[in-house]
């Protein structure tokens, strides 16, 4: 016989599961990054050359969902990973008004200048780093606040460029791309669509041996024009979806939809490595998309 206080059980019960679902996708927000780690030789790799890279993408500082506090408290796991280089792959600002304090570009920087590694850290910028320098916007010609910051606490900072670095005696090289969606449209900016900042062909140029490439692109739309010439693109952006239910992700930054939404993808011999990130834009929910740092072992 189903009973009163039965019925109060199956309702106080229901309304357990209900709220822990409600608050589930705040919780992973805030959760502990898992490492995902992928162990592979890249075409064009060099024999006997191996290297390990972390990766941290998407931070977006802000309070209370990234302080100054938890950046740094990543810093030191990505340190523990004993990686040869840190590789930083854009979008350090807030990108979201959901915040009880935005996180100033001198406190954000301060928590990254903890990173450590022999072959340093380098970074490139994200959209959000150029969207919310209004002063940037207005005028394409000054150095973007983010950069200044970076550069700043001695991290190095590529905005189509790209550097020699050698582990063992063996070297290769780092190539970082400008953003692909870096100035907005509007009126009071003179632009009437959005406008990249990327130059792939002019980066690639400044390869001058055959030395094996790792591209930094912020966003990875741009995977479908990277020659074979490029052993490994990293990209970030797309905090896998961000929203992940079963499978199906209604919502990813990408003209081409959960094709380059996270994880490894290999089209054409050619390789992608996409992190799902640290924090969030536009809503603090994740939901089955744990923050993450990726950790590279290569060759």
């Amino acid at each position: 016989m189903f009973t009163r206080r039965g019925f109060m059980k199956l309702v106080w019960r229901g309304g357990l599961a209900l709220a822990a679902l409600a608050s589930y996708p705040v919780l992973e927000v805030m959760a502990r990054p898992r490492v995902t780690a992928y162990r592979m030789t890249p075409p064009g790799w060099t024999p006997g050359l191996r290297l390990r890279a972390a990766v941290i993408a998407d931070i977006h500082a802000c309070e209370p969902w990234m302080s100054a506090e938890r950046i740094g408290d990543i810093c030191d796991r990505a340190n523990a990973l004993d990686p040869d280089v840190i590789l930083l792959l854009g979008d350090y600002v807030s990108g979201m008004n959901l915040v009880t304090g935005f996180v100033h570009s001198s406190e954000w920087s301060k928590a990254l200048a903890g990173l450590r590694a022999p072959l340093g850290v380098h970074a490139v910028l994200g959209n959000h780093d150029y969207w919310e320098d209004l002063t940037f916007q207005g005028d394409p010609t000054v150095e973007p606040f983010a950069k200044a910051a970076l550069e700043g606490v001695g991290i190095s900072v590529m905005v189509n460029r790209a550097i020699r670095l050698e582990k063992d005696g063996h070297g290769f090289w780092l190539a970082g791309l400008g953003d692909q969606m870096a100035l907005r449209p509007g009126k009071r900016f003179g632009r009437q669509g959005w406008q990249g900042l990327d130059d792939l062909p002019e980066t690639l140029s400044q390869v001058a041996d055959a030395g094996p490439v790792i591209l930094l692109a912020h966003e990875p739309d741009i995977f479908p024009d990277v020659p074979a010439r490029i052993s490994l693109t990293l990209s970030g952006h797309t905090h896998g979806g961000q929203v992940n239910i079963f499978g199906w992700k209604p919502v990813v930054p990408s003209r081409f939809g959960a094709r380059y939404a996270g994880g490894h993808i290999e089209e054409g011999g050619r390789q992608l490595v996409v992190s799902k990130g640290l924090g969030c834009s536009i809503l603090p929910v994740r939901f089955m998309s744990w923050p993450e740092i990726v950790l590279l072992d290569l060759g």
